[in-house]
């Protein structure tokens, strides 16, 4: 199968400290090579990958300071997508809503995934208007605030089963939060639980400029307590050993979280997780066996015995029946395969009809079709 992914421009792909996004992009496209599929990657020019790579921006846009304007580049990126749409049987777009005007022609050989939270305003309208458009979730739960959007289907996220190495016990006596500084992922509820708990809280984490003032004002004073400890960013193999030797993840959000990549990097590293209860978590927790999932911070202190005596190795297990890279990827074969089916449909369909308006007499046998 020829397969174009499309990725955002903001990190490269995969991405070299965070991004959530497109370190999904890569794992899906290597994995989807590794399979034997032909695919092409539409990236930032600094992307790493087995696929053929079309440049769209010399490096991520977060890294280059004369790209202040993002829209113009995205622009440019998807009329080299569409020159080239011909080559492929499938579009695979990570963006949010950027393509669907120029590509709703070819909808049907189209597949959007959508990435981020949709309770925002005017989605059920955008989506309403370009109904006939392919959308995947990445949660069931994703999905509650659009409910008569076009989805296909849900494909949980992924990642490669050697990224991560796994481990029985925990090396060090603290409890990690990683991801990124943002009153939704709320990083002053991890310290104050880690408080709570008398334990140390390592903090790997973004910082984006938006959030610079919530971090000044919110997070940097607390961080004055010799039991937390800000590491900042880190790259993949840091991100490993940070899983690895933490007692547990605290992933204490407070919106609705579309999926939490970091769920499942934890579980890759055998590393149980206290999750507070919103959005998709109860979709990747399975509570008890791979962490539990809590709706209140008292509910959080007085779990936090039964979080530490889980056992690493079900964690680990249960991450690899569930959430392998090769399982992301079986699962949108099966998607583009759908689309490619009733791609074949219609063109039997259109060209019986073309037969009946010709003939005049309604048969189509002599045009050697059949159409169910």
């Amino acid at each position: 199968m020829k397969i174009a992914q499309i990725a955002p421009l903001i990190e490269s792909v995969p991405p070299r400290l965070y991004g959530g996004t497109e370190r999904v992009v890569s794992y899906l496209t290597e994995e989807l090579v590794a399979q034997g599929h032909d695919v092409t990657l539409f990236a930032s020019g600094d992307s790493i990958t087995r696929a053929k790579l079309v440049p769209c921006s010399t490096v991520a846009l977060r890294l280059d300071t004369e790209a202040h304007y993002p829209i113009p580049r995205y622009m440019m990126m998807l009329d080299k997508v569409l020159h080239r749409a011909p080559e492929f049987d499938i579009l695979h777009f990570h963006l949010d809503h950027l393509h669907f005007p120029l590509f709703r022609t070819l909808a049907n050989r189209t597949v959007t995934t959508l990435h981020g939270r949709q309770d925002i305003t005017d989605s059920a309208l955008f989506y309403h208007h370009f109904r006939h458009v392919p959308l995947v979730s990445i949660s069931d739960s994703q999905r509650c605030p659009i409910p008569k959007a076009n989805f296909i289907g849900t494909v949980y996220h992924g990642i490669p089963l050697d990224l991560y190495r796994p481990s029985r016990r925990a090396k060090g006596d603290y409890l990690a939060f990683l991801g990124r500084i943002s009153p939704e992922k709320d990083p002053v509820k991890a310290i104050k639980l880690a408080r709570a708990l008398n334990m140390k809280l390592k903090i790997a984490a973004k910082v984006d400029v938006v959030d610079e003032d919530y971090f000044r004002e919110q997070v940097s004073p607390l961080l004055n307590d010799p039991n937390v400890d800000f590491i900042g960013e880190l790259n993949e193999q840091q991100k490993g050993e940070f899983l690895r030797d933490a007692r547990a993840l605290l992933f204490t959000i407070d919106w609705p979280e579309p999926f939490g990549l970091v769920m499942i990097e934890a579980m890759a590293c055998g590393t149980p997780v206290l999750a507070f209860d919103c959005g998709s978590v109860r979709e990747v927790i399975d509570d008890g066996v791979t962490g539990r999932v809590v709706k209140s911070f008292e509910e959080a202190v007085m779990t936090w015995p039964q979080v530490a005596a889980l056992d690493r190795r079900k964690v680990r297990q249960r991450f690899e029946k569930r959430f392998s890279a090769r399982r992301m990827a079986n699962g949108y074969v099966q998607l583009y395969q759908k689309q490619l089916s009733q791609t074949h449909s219609e063109h039997l369909r259109a060209a019986a009809d073309e037969v009946m308006r010709v003939n005049g007499d309604g048969l189509v046998a002599d045009a050697g079709l059949h159409v169910e």
